[in-house]
């Protein structure tokens, strides 16, 4: 039997494959999609070096900002793995979902039931602590924006905030992307997270997509709500958030922490409150605040019982915007609402964007980084990946808000009886409903 041959040292002289550069991630905007992506993404690519861009300067208050975020199961559960939910929620500045009401105006005049058809979905029902809860958005930005402070001072080597620096364009190059802000650099992969409203994005930038003007204007602000003192109306802790169908369009309710509504008034339980109508027979614009008090009690569910006082209300242009596809040539990605602005009547645009960075980091994360000398193809195929992924939720999403949006403007009665029906369909089948309940919570997927 020969004697077994000894291992041979590897040839320190035998060439080997380069190694290829951490990965240049930039990302464009700091707003809650874009803080909590480059958050995650600090942690799950250790290596990667990682910009976020942003035109606020550094010394704006964001924590004032009371315009109003409804998160999912799903994106709460999100921010707890970033680790800023717990800080929320001891301070006392969210209010939890516990059950969604949804109901029609109008009579369902085929329904065989003694009561109109409604939708009913509860966080006990599903088995889950809470369907999701309602911030403001300085509440969920403001912790957003010091965690990344705090983890760029902790690592500045790769890490880097650039406040007060407005991107002015993104240019493809070979090795991957040219943004331009104060001076031209190169990064691997962009994320654009800076979308802004429908009323601020010019038809032109969405040449390869969708773009409708609804023709329908959406009232928010906040509502104050006498507490619950019978079956009819809800406590002021039960955390329910209303959507009501109406002639003009959908109208809800989301409950807040309580408070004022207005500076010096009375405190008490609160709701932030989203009115859509039609912009051509607009019933709100030219009302005072007492008239649209008088007509806001004409039009909830009963459940809600009597609202107190409103408000200020500010008017926002409602329409739809959506790119294709999630990612262009040049390893740019849109996310959130960079990528789609959608109708609120779902409530779904901030979280549908936190999906869309839960589902970019795992396409990333799957990548043996380092392993090949040009990363290119590597982002390449994690992009490809993501957008693979996300795109049957994100049409989903756009199909329903579409179809849910444009429905206001056809022949009542035929809507009225219709919608009825599918929302007593809906409570009727328990698969159904959890189906519904589900996606409500993480999306179609």
């Amino acid at each position: 039997m020969p004697a077994a041959q000894p291992e041979l040292p590897p040839d320190a002289s035998a060439p080997r494959a380069p190694a290829s550069p951490p990965l240049r991630l930039a990302i464009v905007g700091a707003g809650p999609a874009g803080l909590s992506l480059a958050l995650q993404a600090a942690r799950a690519l250790p290596e990667a070096h990682i910009t976020v861009f942003d035109a606020r300067p550094a010394d704006v208050d964001v924590s004032a900002d009371a315009r109003t975020l409804a998160l999912s199961q799903g994106t709460v559960q999100e921010l707890s793995r970033i680790g800023v939910w717990d800080a929320i929620e001891r301070g006392g500045r969210q209010a939890p979902i516990r059950a969604v009401h949804v109901s029609q105006q109008q009579p369902t005049v085929l329904w065989p039931g003694a009561k109109q058809p409604e939708v009913r979905i509860s966080a006990a029902e599903q088995g889950v602590p809470q369907l999701g809860a309602v911030v403001s958005y300085g509440t969920l930005v403001a912790p957003l924006q010091a965690a990344w402070v705090q983890a760029v001072a902790q690592d500045e080597h790769r890490l880097a905030m650039r406040f007060g620096t407005p991107v002015k364009g993104l240019k493809p190059v070979a090795d991957g992307v040219e943004v331009d802000a104060d001076i031209a650099e190169c990064h691997d992969l962009v994320v654009v997270a800076e979308g802004g409203v429908f009323a601020h994005q010019p038809k032109l930038s969405w040449p390869d997509g969708l773009s409708h003007d609804y023709a329908q204007t959406a009232w928010v602000g906040q509502v104050l709500l006498a507490d619950g003192t019978s079956d009819a109306a809800d406590t002021a802790d039960d955390g329910t958030a209303y959507e009501r169908f109406t002639p003009s369009g959908p109208a809800a309710l989301l409950p807040l922490p309580p408070g004022p509504v207005v500076a010096g008034g009375a405190s008490g339980r609160r709701a932030a409150l989203v009115w859509c109508v039609q912009s051509d027979d607009d019933p709100v614009r030219d009302l005072d605040e007492a008239q649209r008090l008088t007509l806001l009690n004409t039009i909830f569910h009963p459940r809600v019982g009597r609202i107190l006082q409103t408000s200020p209300l500010q008017a926002f242009p409602l329409g739809l915007n959506a790119h294709r596809r999630l990612v262009s040539e040049g390893a740019v990605v849109r996310i959130g609402n960079a990528a789609q602005t959608l109708h609120p009547v779902a409530g779904q645009g901030f979280n549908l964007a936190m999906r869309d960075v839960h589902e970019l980091l795992a396409a990333l994360k799957a990548e043996a980084w380092h392993t090949e000398a040009d990363v290119q193809p590597q982002v390449r195929r994690a992009l490809n990946r993501f957008e693979r992924r996300r795109q049957p939720d994100r049409l989903a999403l756009l199909a329903t808000t579409d179809f849910l949006a444009r429905s206001f403007t056809w022949p009542a009665p035929i809507l009225a009886t219709a919608r009825g029906l599918g929302l007593g369909v809906v409570q009727q089948l328990g698969p159904l409903k959890r189906l519904v309940a589900r996606s409500m919570m993480f999306g179609w997927r």
